[in-house]
């Protein structure tokens, strides 16, 4: 490895794009400097599916694994980032990518949401043939350059589903424009939000 690092998170402010319908990001200053306070003291709000976060089970699954509860291997180790051959729209079927034959963690990048302030309803999901061939390769964790790994108005979640039922982690939101395809070291944690169905990242590849 070159020791460089990718910052693959986008910049988290009120203007980040959330799924319709969430909580979008706000800040509440309570007490500022500037305005003669003697410390700066801000809340914050937001959905916790904003920016690269992970999702738990208990997200898409009665009684799944709440954030807090998944290991945190999941999160931090090799990892393999791959590019698919997909327009916006296209699912991501095991023909538009290159599956490494073992990989623990892999990242996909589509490329069909350039814009993280903006949310797209064409871009680029998962198919349920892809996860059933990374659930046969042993992938514990996927990472998209998406909001969701279904399409945007899919009722059923299919996807998440067969996440589910392969036990498969998921990372959503994040930034791999710019990044090579090739081998990695993933860092993004989750925070120990007890009992919460999600958490930001700050997520890092080392390569």
């Amino acid at each position: 490895m070159s020791g460089r690092i990718y910052d693959i998170s986008p910049a988290l402010s009120p203007e980040i794009a959330v799924f319709p319908g969430d909580t979008a990001l706000s800040r509440e200053m309570l007490m500022e400097t500037s305005r003669g306070d003697r410390i700066t003291l801000s809340t914050l709000r937001s959905t916790v599916h904003v920016g690269s976060h992970a999702d738990a089970p208990s997200h898409y699954g009665e009684g799944g694994a709440t954030i807090d509860q998944m290991a945190l291997e999941r999160y931090i180790g090799p990892c393999r980032v791959v590019e698919a051959r997909v327009a916006p729209g296209d699912a991501v079927t095991p023909g538009r990518v290159k599956i490494p034959e073992r990989v623990e963690r892999l990242l996909i990048r589509t490329s069909t949401q350039p814009d993280k302030n903006a949310f797209p309803r064409d871009f680029a999901p998962l198919s349920v043939e892809l996860l059933d061939v990374l659930g046969e390769r042993g992938v514990r964790t996927v990472g998209v350059d998406t909001p969701s790994i279904d399409r945007a108005d899919s009722k059923d979640l299919p996807v998440h589903a067969k996440f589910l039922q392969h036990d498969i982690a998921i990372i959503e939101g994040l930034c791999l424009d710019g990044v090579p395809e090739g081998e990695y070291e993933l860092i993004a944690l989750p925070l120990k939000l007890v009992g919460f169905d999600a958490s930001p990242v700050r997520a890092i590849l080392r390569g």
